[in-house]
């Protein structure tokens, strides 16, 4: 249900603004086609962010149950306790993110290639394992639920709105195309839409891929050391 949940308003803000903004496409400037096959990556990024931003929630009552405490004096590893998390994390979003891209492709989106839509998933797990991995560890470090889920509605619509996701990067303000030089979401925007255009090989795809996997190892890195940290 709650896989379900989270793909419900990325995939009506997909339709909505699709028709809300259609008109926007006809702007001088614009990358050419309509303005929802522009919006696509954005949308699938925003499953990214809904599927993980509050994964942290169920290791919450798992370490309110105990759970956590009981592994945490096992010789388990670390990395393996953290990596099943966001691992399992990722894999749900990347099917979430297959039936909106299912759903969409009904509704008229173009893509430029199966293979194109195959190696977004692989910008999806990168994204995922990252966000999962700051949820976790900052469940962790907060140990409540309710300013994890604070922390987690302030992550997503403004880490959204600092991306190309919904307008081209011509069309934002100096100081926010500043801001999207550190945005992961704007990496793994920008890495999505190259694919569905059917641009598969380039330097800033390339660019664009090492610093998803830069991001996701830094924020599990970071994830494992807060396990470490409680368990001492």
């Amino acid at each position: 249900m709650w896989a379900l949940f989270t793909i419900v308003q990325p995939l009506i803000w997909l339709l909505i603004f699709g028709q809300l903004f259609k008109n926007m496409a006809s702007l001088p400037g614009f990358p050419s086609g309509r303005y929802m096959d522009f919006f696509m990556p954005g949308a699938i990024i925003m499953t990214v962010l809904f599927g993980t931003s509050w994964s942290g929630v169920s290791l919450l009552r798992e370490i309110n149950f105990g759970t956590v405490e009981k592994m945490l004096v096992t010789p388990v590893s670390r990395i393996a306790i953290v990596m099943s998390r966001v691992i399992h994390a990722a894999v749900t979003v990347i099917f979430q993110c297959l039936i909106i891209l299912i759903i969409a492709l009904i509704f008229g989106v173009k893509v430029s290639g199966f293979s194109g839509a195959l190696l977004s998933l692989v910008i999806v797990f990168l994204l995922s394992v990252g966000f999962s991995g700051i949820s976790n560890g900052l469940a962790i470090w907060l140990k409540r639920e309710e300013p994890l889920v604070v922390i987690g509605n302030m992550m997503t619509l403004p880490l959204m709105f600092f991306s190309s996701a919904m307008v081209p990067k011509s069309f934002m303000p100096e100081w926010i195309r500043v801001i999207t030089m550190i945005n992961p979401i704007d990496y793994a925007v920008e890495a999505t839409r190259s694919f569905y255009s059917g641009v598969i090989t380039s330097e800033a795809v390339l660019f664009q891929i090492v610093f998803l996997i830069i991001f996701a190892l830094a924020s599990v890195s970071w994830a494992t050391e807060m396990f470490i940290n409680q368990g001492e």
